[in-house]
């Protein structure tokens, strides 16, 4: 591991022994560390730190979305994964959008689904939470009732959503007080999210899936076209799944299975596994070259095989098969990009928070919550002040697709927390944020760390790129030197800066000899790792 130059910006990693917690929201940090300090463990840290970034970073989350979880009592490799992702609605179909012309459209109800974040929070607390839900959301309680100050990469995010803002007044009325965007250090309250929170503290899950916020959330839809039903809500139930894993360089990577693609980040991880390091770092031409050329015959895998496996076949096993990462590597040209058929387009890069926690006790929690687009869909319940999600657009519309949208079926879900062990023990919770790009995010992250000695904040900081797997673009970002953009120009990749940066992260790791904690936080956000 490389000293940082402390002379320039920058941020060091944070060491401590007891507990610690990694957010991108400073105010869910702290709340987490309260928790942990309460008498709770890493699992109701982390729910309580979600539940504030619900409220003070609405445009990334909300109880409307979707939450993945990983967790391991007491660093054990038994490690427990919760696919809390919502389903279509019983009424709607390809079939039924295709008759009327319909498509997936951001702001369309069509693109609702039954969010999952709320049953899973409550399911994950009740199993293997010490202290009572009720507890754990009185801090977002207090953000939403008496307000948060927008710090800086919230504030920009807003102004980023003037145009969305405009498409539901709810949205607008709750996000725009005095009807404009609200700037960096100013105070926003959102009452009605606050009676909703406090409903599913007084009441449990049910306040939201058949109480008084589900009516208003259906008769919202409704509304607008949807086909939403206050029995699709009753009946939201996420589920406990096996984890997938695959080994890297002699540890043991835990993802979600399908329908989420941490399949996919390990397939990356798989496929890098099939070349030498590159002796000239993580940053160098060549590197790079082979990360893009990766991605692109991962992310088409994605394309072909990703689906809710309760509805398609997912060939799980053959996707993590040795052989199918070295047939996959060896199609792979060093010095030049080869570009797939035209296919379709990736979704840019979108928002979601992610949080790692670990406790006094070790328990260790990897914990991913999301709208998917800023704000989601926009639709906004106009008693409850709940955000809902546009996640179904990760459905299409195609019937020879495995993701095709079906009755009652998850869409393929962007969001993957992730976890590492070694020595049969736990000893890193990790997770990357940002749409499409987390699945090349986990990869790169675990790469910067145990290929190239980076510590957990150092392989944050670094800059990052994503390709589209079915053209030759290749957006990067602006710390990748001009000389570098040109020699992966000549080698046939269409370069180009980010429009915005890529992705955030958060990530702890566990140092069992000194029994010390070390974890990073994302400078691309305005989170904070912290720890006591």
């Amino acid at each position: 591991m490389t000293m940082r130059n402390f002379e320039l910006p920058g941020r060091s990693a944070v060491y401590a022994a007891r507990g610690m917690a990694c957010t991108s929201q400073p105010l869910a940090t702290t709340a987490a560390l309260d928790i942990l300090k309460a008498g709770g463990n890493a699992l109701d840290a982390a729910i309580a730190a979600c539940a504030v970034q619900c409220v003070a970073e609405p445009q990334s989350t909300g109880i409307g979305g979707d939450c993945f979880c990983l967790y391991s009592p007491a660093a054990s490799t038994d490690v427990i994964a919760y696919n809390g992702s919502g389903r279509a609605p019983a009424g709607l179909s390809h079939q039924w959008m295709s008759e009327r012309n319909l498509r997936l459209e951001r702001t369309s109800p069509h693109a609702v689904i039954v969010p999952g974040a709320v049953d899973a929070w409550a399911t994950l607390n009740k199993d293997y939470g010490k202290l009572p839900l009720a507890e754990l959301l009185q801090p977002a309680i207090h953000y939403a009732s008496e307000g948060f100050a927008l710090g800086p990469r919230v504030a920009r995010d807003f102004a980023a959503q003037a145009d969305h803002f405009k498409s539901d007044a709810n949205l607008a009325r709750i996000m725009m007080p005095g009807g404009r965007i609200p700037k960096v250090g100013e105070v926003l309250r959102q009452a009605e999210l606050a009676t909703s929170l406090t409903q599913i503290a007084n009441e449990g899950r049910d306040a939201f899936y058949s109480g008084a916020i589900a009516h208003d959330l259906v008769n919202t839809l409704n509304e607008r076209g949807g086909v939403h039903t206050l029995e699709d809500f009753a009946n939201a139930k996420g589920e406990y799944v096996t984890p997938i894993t695959t080994t890297f360089r002699g540890r043991t990577i835990y993802e979600c299975p399908p329908n989420g693609q941490g399949l996919i980040a390990l397939l990356l991880l798989n496929i890098i596994s099939e070349f030498d390091i590159d002796p000239e770092g993580p940053m160098s031409v060549d590197r790079i070259h082979l990360e893009i050329e990766a991605c692109r015959l991962a992310y088409q895998a994605r394309t072909r095989y990703l689906a809710d496996p309760a509805h398609s076949q997912v060939p799980i096993e053959e996707l993590l098969s040795i052989e199918y990462a070295r047939k996959l590597a060896s199609t792979i040209k060093l010095d030049k990009a080869t570009v797939p058929p035209q296919g379709p387009l990736l979704k840019p890069h979108q928002d979601t928070v992610y949080i790692s926690v670990v406790d006094s006790d070790r328990n260790v929690c990897s914990f991913i919550n999301t709208l998917f687009w800023p704000f989601g869909s926009g639709i906004t319940g106009a008693e409850s002040g709940v955000v809902l999600t546009n996640r179904g657009e990760g459905f299409v519309l195609d019937p020879a697709s495995p993701n095709c949208l079906m009755p009652g079926k998850r869409p393929l879900h962007t969001i993957i927390p992730g976890m590492v062990s070694s020595d049969d023990r736990v000893d890193m919770t990790f997770g990357v944020m940002g749409g499409e790009y987390q699945a090349m995010g986990h990869m790169q992250f675990l790469s910067r760390v145990f290929d190239f000695g980076c510590d957990v904040q150092q392989a944050q900081d670094l800059p990052r790129f994503m390709a589209d797997p079915f053209t030759d673009a290749v957006e990067v970002e602006s710390g990748i030197d001009e000389s570098v953009r040109r020699q992966l120009r000549d080698r046939g990749h269409a370069v180009a800066g980010a429009e915005n940066p890529i992705g955030g992260s958060q990530a702890i790791g566990i140092d069992w000899k000194h029994k010390v904690l070390c974890g990073g936080s994302d400078p691309r956000k305005d989170g904070a790792a912290a720890g006591y």
